[in-house]
């Protein structure tokens, strides 16, 4: 399923995969042929992986592997996802997804090697789990924002629902979410991803409904507005959404550390203060405060 050492740096370059990350994954590949038990491993992961493609919330849980593993640890789900690449295509054409969409979809697997390097400095994954929504076909890069096919759950059903909006708990949606890496946040990109959405869904899913868009993120914590001004691209994003109110009130604050800083490590007395959300970020956490997670939807 894999390809072999010759092929294999095309493939990744298709990916976004850095050319600095190239030739230590061709090494790591050999690596794991070598192995039985990763063969093996490898085998179980991609079966899983491509088992009921397409189908939402099916997907296996991917944990990460334990730190002793090292590197190979770290960049065994690369070639997890390499090699159900066939696969997640094979599922693309037959929806008559266009393959500009398709590839830029599946290349958020070099931008999270991307994300990982930024963070600690060398190759890896930090959250492999999440890349199997992109190779199991159930989410899309459409221009600036990502959407995932999903269900409206209890919280946010019932909110929908009790703001009059046709949809509620167990409908389908589209869970909105914002890559790093892909430019401003501006009002604009975002207008053109929903318009792209709209359209996309309905040509390549027609058998599924999509009245709304969700979004569960730390930018969509109402504190931003008090650190923000009202034309920032942040709250011009909150003020998209409807809120919903019920979740847990657990604190989020490495969560935007590692979004605007790279690195959740950080200590808060050492964050920077280069831009107004670095001033925000930083400055509401080392007053005392905490950040949360935000919650909201509004109807496509």
């Amino acid at each position: 399923m894999l390809p072999d050492a010759d092929d294999l740096p095309d493939v990744l370059l298709d990916l976004a995969v850095g050319h600095e990350d190239i030739n230590g994954l061709v090494a790591l590949r050999g690596r794991l042929i070598e192995d039985p038990g990763a063969r093996w491993l490898l085998d179980r992961c991609v079966d899983a992986l491509v088992r009921d493609m397409g189908k939402p919330g099916s997907g296996p849980r991917i944990p990460a592997l334990p730190e002793e593993l090292g590197e190979f640890g770290r960049c065994f789900f690369v070639f997890v996802y390499v090699a159900a690449l066939p696969r997640v295509r094979a599922y693309h054409r037959g929806r008559g997804i266009p393959d500009d969409i398709s590839r830029r979809t599946l290349a958020d697997l070099g931008r999270h090697l991307a994300v990982h390097r930024r963070a600690h400095g060398g190759r890896g994954l930090k959250a492999p789990g999440w890349l199997g929504l992109h190779f199991r076909g159930e989410l899309y890069q459409l221009g600036r924002l990502q959407f995932e096919r999903a269900v409206l759950g209890t919280r946010m059903g019932e909110a929908a629902a009790a703001a009059g909006h046709s949809a509620g708990p167990g409908d389908p949606c589209l869970d909105v979410h914002i890559a790093d890496f892909r430019g401003p946040l501006t009002p604009e990109a975002c207008d053109r991803s929903l318009a792209l959405a709209r359209e996309f869904f309905a040509r390549h899913f027609p058998e599924e409904r999509y009245e709304t868009a969700v979004c569960h993120s730390w930018l969509l914590d109402p504190q931003l507005k008090r650190y923000l001004p009202a034309e920032s691209n942040i709250v011009r994003f909150q003020e998209r959404f409807h809120a919903a109110r019920g979740y847990e009130e657990e604190p989020d604050d490495d969560g935007p550390i590692a979004f605007v800083f790279g690195d959740r490590g950080l200590p808060v007395a050492e964050l920077p203060r280069r831009t107004s959300v670095e001033r925000a970020v930083g400055d509401h956490l080392r007053a005392g405060g905490h950040w949360y997670g935000g919650h909201g939807w509004f109807p496509l």
